[in-house]
């Protein structure tokens, strides 16, 4: 009876631990997956509508969207926890803009049955929840030296994408939203040069 009961506990765990499995999947993990199955050849479109774009424009709008969401909700937190007023506004403008972008983004991935990711990935979770432990001016500096290393990538990849991606509405959004970006940039960078 112990060992009927210990491989019925057994069963249990390891149907539990699969089950948390997916659950812990990354958020941009699982929407790049879904991507890749959408866009494989012979996808079922009984299950699954197939992706209506490239491999490269799908990437795109992944990294845009978890990029996306962080600005939003580091903005939030900034706008709310910040010493400084220039960085509490900066953090509004973030929340502000990048939800707008971030919705049209919704839209247009939606209409090419692009799936996005529902959360930041882990690893930018991480990265913000160590950025908002920090305190008073210590967060911030780092918050503030953030937003300009994270601009200059942003700038970079839309600027790639605006050039190269061979989906012309991604294209589009892509060229549409850089000048936000780089207005992003000279403010937060103005910013960090009086902090010195």
């Amino acid at each position: 009876m112990k060992k009927i009961a210990f491989i019925l506990l057994a069963g249990g765990l390891v149907m539990q631990a699969c089950n948390n499995g997916d659950k812990n999947k990354d958020s941009v993990d699982s929407a790049n997956q879904a991507n890749k199955e959408a866009a494989a050849p012979g996808s079922d479109t009984t299950t699954a509508p197939v992706m209506t774009v490239d491999k490269e424009s799908a990437d795109f709008a992944v990294k845009a969207a978890n990029g996306g969401m962080m600005e939003v909700d580091l903005g939030r937190w900034a706008e709310s926890h910040a010493s400084a007023q220039s960085v509490k506004d900066f953090g509004s403008m973030m929340a502000s803009d990048h939800s707008k972008a971030n919705e049209e983004l919704k839209t247009l991935a939606a209409s090419k049955n692009i799936t996005l990711p529902a959360a930041v990935s882990d690893d930018t979770k991480k990265h913000m929840d160590d950025m908002m432990a920090k305190k008073g001016a210590d967060f911030d500096k780092a918050y503030v030296n953030m937003m300009v290393d994270d601009h200059k990538e942003d700038i970079s990849l839309f600027e790639k994408a605006a050039a190269n991606l061979a989906d012309p509405d991604l294209k589009a959004w892509a060229a549409k939203t850089l000048p936000t970006l780089r207005k992003h940039y000279d403010a937060i960078k103005a910013i960090k040069d009086k902090m010195k």
